[in-house]
């Protein structure tokens, strides 16, 4: 997912004979029933995966990661697999995204006196970088260490849910030790606009960043403190090099700080805050009083607790490691944002706090909306009830319910509003440790404005083609918006508005061409189609009805009405037959500024993209899911590696990992509001969930393989089931999900009339 103007893309190396795999098999051998053994946090460092390798805590505030020091789209994450170069280690990173924001608070350790006045500038200017070889980098949850070649020192990271830990390690005595702060330093969009460097004393450096980028307000305070004396500073402001003084402010600051020859190792504790060094200070004297070692080893526990919430069985050591491997980059976003006296800056410089719970950000809504909260939802409510408090919280500054909120900044990032069906997700699943009557109010005062497209939806019943760019995707995703909203209602007993909004979500049928069979852009008059017509046409976000994709990819975008899409199509089998043929189309794309996210391509379904992740599913709809069993298992094979560029898209903050994790123990919340999981093809032979209520969902399919990959029969709980979906209620009781695979369809199975 990205909303970026970018047409161009840096060349990608092949370097795929991988660093790391050794280690990983002699982790495997020495522990089998390891989970941590099983993740690899490299895959989706390559290609468009746009993942970062360092250290964090599952949800964690900070995020310290090494940076190349590139600008391009496939360093968005700061650091790209095929590079060679390490410009320093920043503390914040995004997790798969298309936008090249944060990288904040760059430190890097040297042994040489550096030019202070070059700090800022771009990577071939910058007198601190690195080389490194992946040969000597190593990374699992929770921990990554990499040496660095010209200062030859030895970098490790990890962190606690407050506080970046760095260890660095000099190899060459003989030299002087130090490490170096750029404040100026900056990828993509990110600019900073004011920042200073403050030494309280010899073991003490705080500060602060701002800036401005993808969002408009960011505000970095930080505290850095060291573990050794430092003797000597060097500090710039500007390109000025300060003299006799330990403070320093102005756009792009920063210094070298020194600690004599003949010292081996020093260790570097860091804390954000976005609201005041004081904060910062008080984050690091909270989370801040261990060692390293500790540290990691607290963490590790951390992920290990968490990963084992998900327990496969299955004989193939790869499927374990991206199993596994994807579980971990779903428990990456959304990040913590107050700080630990629970306080966190808004967009428009207010200071609100959070009581009784935690408040988060790096919420990108459009994509984890379809099957991470769904997993958390199973895994973690109290989460999903945390994540929900957030969202009013932003709605509480602004009045409407966020779209992509980064470092407390409302993007206005992708179509539509799904803090409504995230929220709307949690209240019929009965997760409602909120205000359940502001929640509604939230819900229903968002989708009743008139922005983002709300105006002419709510004016035409749909979104014409000559008033708005992307109009069908965006009224799509409105309509979306307004069906969970009406379960809400009609939940809650308003009647008045459950009609209305779930008349409003009856906009898709605008767009249906009977001639073509695709949803297709409409006239403000509501009596012609946008001509000319390719669906395979792409332009990125602007002249385009689409986002992101084309007429194939979108035309399938009705995720709460699938049967009246399928009316429309004529009947289950001419709609079956339309979406086959989405699969097995030529794989060419038209236009002169084609979206890059158009990725993961399976004829014209586009996996690399959120819009056609539930696409595999509907066949169950139309009574064909022998079809969804064999789509689903084939994106499983096909998009998935345990390579660095194992994705086939941006990773999206956890919504690539989160449909492997999903489709692969053989269940997928195509709509998530449905409170309904759809039946796909099990990977493994068993999988255990544990349930936070102490019981346990287990799925067994004991004869899966790569042949096996129809489902013949199912039973819930030892009872026969033959419908293509099992309801949440059913999971979270606890109890079995059995599965009898074979290697040709059942096309009895899940036809009947439930």
């Amino acid at each position: 997912m990205t909303m970026v103007k970018i047409r161009f893309l840096f060349p990608i190396l092949t370097i795929f004979l991988f660093f790391s795999c050794a280690r990983k098999n002699e982790t495997k051998e020495e522990s089998k029933d390891d989970v941590l053994s099983y993740v690899d946090p490299f895959i989706g460092t390559g290609g468009h995966g746009h993942t970062y390798p360092g250290a964090t805590t599952p949800f964690g505030r900070v995020q310290p990661s090494p940076d190349n020091g590139i600008t391009g789209w496939d360093w968005c994450s700061g650091y790209h697999v095929s590079d060679s170069i390490i410009s320093g280690f920043g503390q914040l990173h995004l997790s798969g995204t298309g936008i090249g924001d944060l990288t904040d608070v760059l430190l890097m350790p040297t042994t040489k006196t550096v030019d202070v006045s070059l700090f800022g500038k771009g990577r071939d200017t910058l007198p601190y970088t690195s080389k490194f070889s992946h040969t000597n980098e190593t990374a699992s949850p929770g921990y990554y260490q990499v040496f660095l070649e010209n200062p030859e020192v030895d970098v490790e990271l990890t962190a606690n849910d407050y506080v970046a830990y760095h260890q660095y390690t000099y190899k060459n005595k003989e030299k002087e030790s130090s490490f170096i702060l750029d404040l100026g330093y900056e990828v993509n969009w990110d600019k900073a606009t004011a920042s200073g460097v403050t030494i309280e004393n010899d073991t003490l450096v705080s500060g602060y960043r701002f800036s401005k980028g993808w969002a408009k307000n960011q505000k970095v305070f930080f505290a850095i403190e060291t573990s050794n004396p430092i003797t000597g500073n060097s500090l710039v402001a500007d390109g000025q090099i300060a003299e006799n003084t330990n403070k320093v402010e102005g756009t792009k600051t920063g210094g070298q700080f020194f600690f004599g020859t003949h010292t081996k190792a020093v260790g570097l504790k860091i804390a954000v805050s976005s609201v005041s060094i004081e904060n910062a200070k008080k984050n690091l004297k909270s989370y801040g009083s261990q060692n390293f070692d500790a540290v990691r080893l607290e963490t590790e526990n951390t992920w290990k607790g968490l990963l084992d919430r998900i327990r496969i069985e299955t004989p193939v050591d790869s499927l374990k490691t991206i199993f596994y491997t994807s579980f971990y980059h779903t428990q990456v976003a959304p990040t913590l944002f107050s700080d630990s006296n629970g306080e966190f800056r808004l967009q428009n410089d207010s200071i609100a706090k959070a009581e009784g719970f935690d408040m988060y950000s790096t919420l990108s809504l459009w994509d984890i909306f379809r099957a991470e909260t769904p997993l958390l939802s199973v895994l973690d409510p109290e989460r999903i009830n945390a994540m929900v408090r957030s969202m009013l919280a932003y709605y509480d500054q602004s009045g409407v319910l966020p779209v992509w909120v980064l470092s407390g900044n409302e993007t206005g990032t992708m179509p539509g509003y799904h803090s409504v069906s995230i929220i709307a997700e949690a209240y019929l699943k009965g997760i409602r440790d909120y205000d359940t009557e502001k929640a509604f109010e939230a819900m229903k005062k968002t989708m009743t404005g008139d922005e983002r497209g709300l105006g002419p939806y709510q004016e035409f019943g749909y979104i014409p083609y000559d008033i708005m760019d992307q109009s069908v995707s965006i009224s799509l995703e409105l309509a979306y918006n307004d069906w969970c909203l009406g379960q809400v209602a009609k939940e809650m007993g308003k009647q008045e508005d459950y009609e209305y909004f779930t008349k409003r979500s009856k906009a898709f049928q605008n767009f249906y061409d009977p001639n073509s069979g695709f949803l297709r852009g409409k006239s403000s008059d509501g009596t012609a189609f946008h001509e000319p017509f390719d669906p395979k046409v792409s332009n990125h976000i602007e002249d385009t009805d689409y986002t992101e994709g084309n007429a194939w990819q979108h035309s399938w975008y009705v995720l709460h009405d699938v049967g009246g899409l399928i009316e429309l199509h004529g009947g289950g089998e001419p709609f079956s037959k339309m979406v086959e043929q989405l699969f097995t189309e030529s794989s060419e794309l038209k236009g002169d500024n084609i979206s890059a996210d158009i990725s993961g391509l399976i004829g014209q379904y586009a996996h690399g993209n959120e819009p056609s992740h539930h696409i595999a599913y509907m066949f169950n709809k139309a009574g064909q899911p022998w079809r969804t069993q064999y789509w689903s298992r084939e994106i499983l094979n096909s998009q998935y590696t345990t390579q660095p560029d194992g994705l086939s898209g941006n990773e999206d903050c956890g919504q690539m990992s989160a449909w492997y994790v999903m489709s692969a123990i053989g269940i997928y919340p195509m709509n998530p509001a449905s409170l309904e999981y759809e039946i796909g093809s099990p990977l493994f032979k068993k999988s255990t969930i544990k349930l936070p209520n102490d019981k346990t969902f287990v799925i067994s399919a004991p004869n899966t393989s790569k042949e096996n990959l129809y489902v013949q029969s199912v039973k819930l709980n030892g009872e026969s089931l033959n419908r293509t979906y099992i309801r949440h209620e059913e999971i979270v009781s606890g109890g079995t999900l059995d599965f009898e695979m074979g290697p040709r369809p059942n096309t009895l199975w899940g036809v009947g009339d439930e």
